[in-house]
Order: C-alpha cells, then structure tokens, then sequence
C-alpha cells in the first residue's frame, strides 16, 4: 500500500491547493488566486515536454501519476500571492522543470538520465541510482567497490547486481558519491526546515530592492537566484576565484538562461582576505543563497546559523541533497539521482512496469522554484531566519502530493490520466524552448567595479 489519502483528489484545482500548503508551512496568512496553473495535472505533465522525457527510448514517452508539474505551477501561485510578480517568460513554473531539455535537446532514455550521467541499476534486492557526472568519480568506484577494478557501466552492472542496496548506499554515502536507492522514502519529511536564529528586520529597507548574495553553482541554487532576480533583487552571484561554477563549461545558453543580469565576482576563498571579503558581502546582502555542503563552508569560519543571529533582517537559504543534519549533511545529491530518491522512479514503476528516469534531472528545478519561494516568503516576514531545503524532500513532498491510498488507485490514476492526454494530443510534445536570455557576466567580471563594497 502507498501512503496517502483514501480519496483521488489530485486534478483541477491541485496547484491552487498545493500554494495554500505551502504558504502554511512557511506560515504567510494569505489565499492565493486561482489561475491557469489550475489545469489538470495530466494535463500539464505532457504539455511540459516531461512526458515526453520520461520512459524507455523505444516507446511512447509516460504518465507519471504524480501531479509534479502542477506542484510547480502552485510555487508560483503561492508567490504570487506574497506579491512576487514574475515576467511572462517566467510565469510557468512547469515549463521551468524542462528547460535545461528543451535548450540541450536532451531525450527520453529509459534507464540512463536524459543527461546520461546517471544511471538505474539493478542490485541484489533493488534498485539504485548511479550518477558519475564528475570527472573524478570514476576513480572512486574501486573505494566504493571495496577494490573491485570497474571500468565502464557493464561492468559496474554486473557488480552492483550481487550487492544488496544497503550496503552499496552506505558505502557510496562514506566516500561523496551521488548514489540513491530507487523507492519511495520510507519516512515523509517536510520540504524546508525553518530555524529562526535572528531578529527580523524591524525598519523599512528604504524601498531599494532585496540584495541577494549567491553563492551556488549549476542549477538549483542559480534558479533560485535568477527568480529573485526576475522579481527586481539585486543578485551578486559569487564564484571562486580558483574554480568557477562548472556549468560555465556546459551550454552556453542554458548557463546564461540561469545567470543574466547577475553581478558576476570571484573571490580566493583560500586566503584570509577572501574570507573577509566573503564576510563583507555577507553582511551587505539580505538574502544569501548556499547550496554547498554545510561542512564546505563551515571549514572557511562561516556558519550560518551564526551569520543569520547576528545580521538582523538577513535570510540564508541552504539548499542540499538530503538535509543539513548529520550523517545526512555529508551526503551527495545532483538532480537526477535525487529524483529517483525523492520516489519518482518508483511510482512509475508501479504504475508503467517500467523503470526510467522522470524528466530531466528533476531534483535541481523542483528545489530550485521552491527555495525561490521560501526565500521571497522570509524576505517579505522581515528575515531573520535560516531556511533549508533538501532535494530529496522537495522531490518526496511532490509526489507524496494527494498520492492515491493504493496501488490499484494509483494504476487507475494512471490511466485515466494517459488517457486526458491522449485525447488532448498532448503525448508527443516536446519540452518548451525559454526565450533566449542575454549573456551573463563573464567569471569575475564585477570584482573590480564592486571593490569598494569588497575591498578585495
């Protein structure tokens, strides 16, 4: 049995219920306003292109009979109502989860991601999520594999199928891998912790717009940024002087789609006065985004718990794979996988019979428009406080979303939902390409221009 309510309910209207939820987590006493996000769920998963995404490469693209398009849409309802107004471009929060596709012109691929960093493999007793996205992953497969010399994915198949998936998850856990187990969480978490640390500010900010200091890389977090920037802030996106955010080696448009109109400035976080420099734009900004591992900060003396208690009025919002709290604090996610760890992988499963990815690494724009929210929400609430947002938990919370009680509901809903697409011809759309976005700042380029307010 799947946890859930007795009652289907998920359909027109679902985005709308889902913005009052979330606007009650973060504990804004507004109603928001139903609109076009409002369509059905089925609806709006195939107009998206995530249908079209998700499933063997071979066969029709699937329905996946959890309403995550509309989840998005009813992020943007639930900011609307807090009066964040997005431009046109901005205003679907469903096409926002298949932009990355639709720019890179990425395609289903059953078991292998969309991007093909990541892959679901069989194990002894279930399913697991491997991704290898970064150059150096490969070379701690013998680690992880207690020795065993794996060279290529046939190999690593052939290996992981007599590991039970404890054993290969822990062990991936202990050395920074980005491995999940393909189910559904077995505890349902909330989709953000609030902690508040600091004094709200209590005076008007003088009608200038919210600062926003970024310290994030790829996507979830720049996604973040660039709705905060789309809303008016004023966004400074931080990179290190040493290493830059590694999706400016990726495609440029999509790069440029997450970063115009950010201030770009690099720091060496390796020197005292890079640190102090970091601390000055710390205490410049109202709002900072991290979506770093807290230990990565905590080795350069930033705490943020501390900053947020002794910087009146500043937010910090920290995004991570699967939380800050120890052991989970050190664990690693990257969209795809974190996907698959949030559920979605096994839902489809019990509904098509097939495994596959859904849609395009998933996990990075989901938390991405929700830490948007949550960071506008305590910017309007005066700050003060420390939001963090897991993944993973954004991803479960999604699919957990007025989830039929049993399985045979949700194979039913399934159908049912195919079937709306169906009839709308909606099963082969492609996902939306965004409008072309001007060039961001080249790395480092507004460190100079900002050295009065850096002094670095």
């Amino acid at each position: 049995m799947l946890a859930g309510r007795s009652l289907d309910l998920a359909g027109e209207g679902c985005a709308s219920r889902y913005a009052v939820a979330l606007l009650s987590v973060l504990g804004a006493h507004v109603r928001p306003e139903a609109g076009p996000e409002d369509t059905p769920p089925a609806i709006i998963w195939a107009r998206s292109g995530l249908m079209w995404l998700t499933g063997a490469g071979h066969q029709a693209g699937c329905m996946l009979p959890a309403p995550v398009s509309a989840c998005a849409n009813g992020v943007l309802q639930a900011l609307r109502a807090l009066g964040g107004i997005l431009p046109p471009d901005w205003s679907r929060g469903e096409d926002m989860l298949a932009h990355r596709a639709a720019l890179l012109g990425l395609r289903r691929q059953g078991r292998i991601s969309a991007g093909g960093s990541c892959r679901l493999l069989r194990a002894a007793d279930g399913m697991l999520a491997v991704n290898l996205a970064r150059s150096d992953d490969w070379t701690l497969l013998p680690a992880w594999l207690e020795g065993q010399d794996v060279a290529d994915w046939d190999t690593l198949a052939a290996v992981l199928s007599t590991e039970p998936v404890a054993d290969a998850l822990e062990r991936a856990r202990l050395i920074g891998l980005p491995v999940a187990a393909a189910d559904l969480p077995a505890i349902s978490s909330p989709w953000c912790h609030i902690r508040q640390h600091g004094v709200p500010a209590r005076v008007p900010r003088d009608g200038r717009r919210p600062r926003v200091l970024d310290l994030s890389s790829l996507w979830a977090g720049p996604l973040c940024g660039q709705i905060l920037s789309q809303l008016g802030a004023q966004v400074i996106k931080v990179e290190s002087s040493r290493r830059p955010d590694g999706a400016r080696s990726g495609n440029p448009d999509f790069f440029n789609l997450m970063n115009a109109g950010k201030q770009c400035v690099a720091v060496d976080f390796g020197t005292p006065a890079g640190i102090a420099c970091l601390r000055r734009l710390i205490a410049w900004a109202d709002i900072v985004i991290d979506a770093s591992r807290p230990r990565a900060l905590r080795q350069l003396g930033i705490h943020a718990d501390e900053l947020v208690a002794s910087h009146p009025g500043l937010s910090w919002i920290s995004i991570t794979g699967y939380g800050r709290e120890e052991p989970a604090a050190n664990w690693v996610a990257f969209g795809d996988d974190a996907g698959v760890a949030g559920g979605l992988s096994a839902l489809l499963a019990r509904t098509s019979g097939q495994w596959a990815f859904c849609g395009d690494a998933i996990g990075d724009p989901l938390t991405g428009l929700h830490a948007a929210l949550a960071a506008w929400s305590a910017h309007v609430a005066g700050g003060g406080c420390l939001v963090s947002l897991a993944m993973r938990d954004v991803v479960a919370h999604c699919a957990a979303w007025e989830l039929p009680a049993s399985d045979e509901a949700l194979q039913a809903r399934a159908e049912r939902w195919h079937t709306e697409a169906l009839r709308a011809g909606l099963t082969d759309c492609r996902p939306v390409v965004p409008a072309a976005a001007p060039q961001a700042r080249p790395h480092g380029a507004d460190t100079a221009a900002l050295a009065e307010l850096l002094t670095c």
